[in-house]
């Protein structure tokens, strides 16, 4: 993936240590703002850069990434290219943070993993419902979108306006 940062170059993502990590947030939701300046102040392991879904920042950082999903999910991008979403980048974020750590491997285990689900779930469902009715639409390249004022739908490719093209 393009745009890791130089000093690292291309380090095999699979097979080696994390050395930073860029947490893509919602610049425009309450909740993603108060985790952002939540993380900002704990004592962090691995550092963490917080950058604005969807920015020109974050296109710049990380050209290849599908931006549009970004704003929906939680995005995390390691330093040699690794791309966590949902509650798997809730749990790498928690992992950086000194005074988490063990809650991360906690959390990263199957039982674990179902209750940052769970949590990563009830985030959304919160952010949905306290969106204001004029929030904002996240598309994605599937059909799929979210509306923070009723959930997930899918609109199948050649459907617009409610109509769809003959089968």
């Amino acid at each position: 993936m393009s745009g890791v940062p130089a000093a690292y170059g291309d380090r095999d993502a699979r097979r080696v240590p994390v050395r930073g990590l860029t947490v893509l947030y919602d610049a425009g939701c309450p909740l993603c703002c108060f985790v952002r300046d939540w993380l900002v102040r704990r004592p962090q392991l691995v550092p963490l850069e917080l950058v604005p879904a969807g920015s020109t920042a974050a296109r710049d950082l990380f050209p290849r990434l599908d931006h549009s999903t970004t704003r929906a999910e939680i995005t995390v991008v390691g330093d040699a290219g690794q791309v966590y979403r949902g509650a798997s980048a809730w749990i790498v974020t928690l992992w950086a943070l000194r005074d988490h750590r063990r809650l991360a491997h906690r959390l990263s285990t199957p039982a674990g993993l179902r209750l940052a689900k769970g949590a990563v779930l009830a985030a959304a469902r919160w952010r949905g419902a306290t969106a204001s009715a004029g929030a904002q639409t996240y598309h994605r390249g599937d059909g799929w979108a979210y509306d923070p004022r009723d959930g997930r739908h899918h609109t199948p490719a050649g459907c617009d306006a409610g109509t769809c093209a003959a089968p």
